[in-house]
């Protein structure tokens, strides 16, 4: 335990001289101010986007996950420098080894995506990002505050070799790719951008519960995964938006432990550590 300690606190001395550009906290000016022209925009045109309570759960769900983030930072940074400390080779902290490790992130996302719907327990730290029956960028604020613990598909990335200072910067573009593509504004963009990259288009496919839409889409910003992987769907019919099972509640509480709740209820009423176990580790 001491030796723990140890390692935490040299690593989070490391941390500390290290000066990591905060990138999302720059961008979220304006991100706010995007949301704001959409929202105009959606009044303005009466494209019905929006719904104030929906809008002012999402902004509650987003804001306290920036909170908790900043809360649990310390214990990342660890997992990051331990595996990196164990990396076989160590990568240059170099501008162009942000590529391959982009790469590699984005590849990491596309599968802890994939778990996170296929994963009864991963589902309960992903659904609250579902939840909205509206389609729109501040969607992308809906982020669990227990979805933390996917990071665990991201620590092989990082012993791969790549400097903390890169991974970090890799995976703060990796989110913030996430923001623009919540939007219904933006229709289909051209052939080889819709190829290659994760589109709005590609997106809202996602967030439908269409039923040939469900468990689809899953890139983070390469759609490439998708097409390789046999779970990629184009756009057709309007997407319906939303869980096929629909929480009814703006209550950022609810909306981020419903489906928690309800695995611990569906436990409790089964017997057999075997059933409870394909309960919480089985398809949603």
């Amino acid at each position: 335990m001491q030796f723990l300690m140890s390692h935490y606190d040299r690593i989070l001395q490391q941390v500390n001289q290290l000066e990591l550009p905060q990138i999302i906290i720059w961008a979220a000016p304006v991100m706010f101010l995007l949301v704001m022209i959409e929202f105009i925009y959606s009044i303005k045109r009466n494209k019905n986007l929006y719904n104030k309570y929906d809008l002012a759960a999402s902004v509650g769900i987003g804001l306290t996950n920036v909170l908790i983030n900043s809360i649990i930072k310390g214990i990342i940074f660890v997992l990051v420098y331990t595996a990196y400390e164990f990396a076989p080779f160590k990568l240059p902290s170099s501008w162009w080894t942000i590529i391959p490790c982009l790469i590699a992130i984005d590849f990491a996302r596309y599968w802890a995506h994939r778990v996170a719907h296929e994963n009864r327990f991963f589902w309960a730290t992903h659904v609250p990002h579902h939840s909205s029956e509206y389609y729109n960028l501040s969607v992308s604020f809906r982020l669990s505050w227990i979805q933390f613990v996917k990071f665990i598909f991201f620590v092989p990335v990082a012993a791969m070799g790549f400097d903390p200072f890169i991974f970090f910067i890799a995976h703060q573009i990796e989110v913030l790719y996430q923001f623009w593509i919540h939007t219904e504004v933006i229709r289909k963009l051209p052939r080889p951008i819709e190829y290659i990259f994760v589109t709005p288009s590609h997106h809202r496919v996602h967030h439908a519960r269409n039923p040939k839409y469900i468990d689809k889409n899953y890139g983070s910003t390469l759609i490439i995964w998708d097409r390789m992987f046999n779970t990629f769907q184009p756009e057709e019919e309007q997407p319906d938006y939303g869980i096929t099972k629909p929480v009814n509640s703006y209550n950022p509480v609810t909306l981020v432990f419903h489906e928690l709740v309800d695995i611990l209820k569906d436990m409790g009423k089964t017997k057999g550590l075997k059933n409870k176990i394909k309960i919480l580790l089985g398809r949603p």
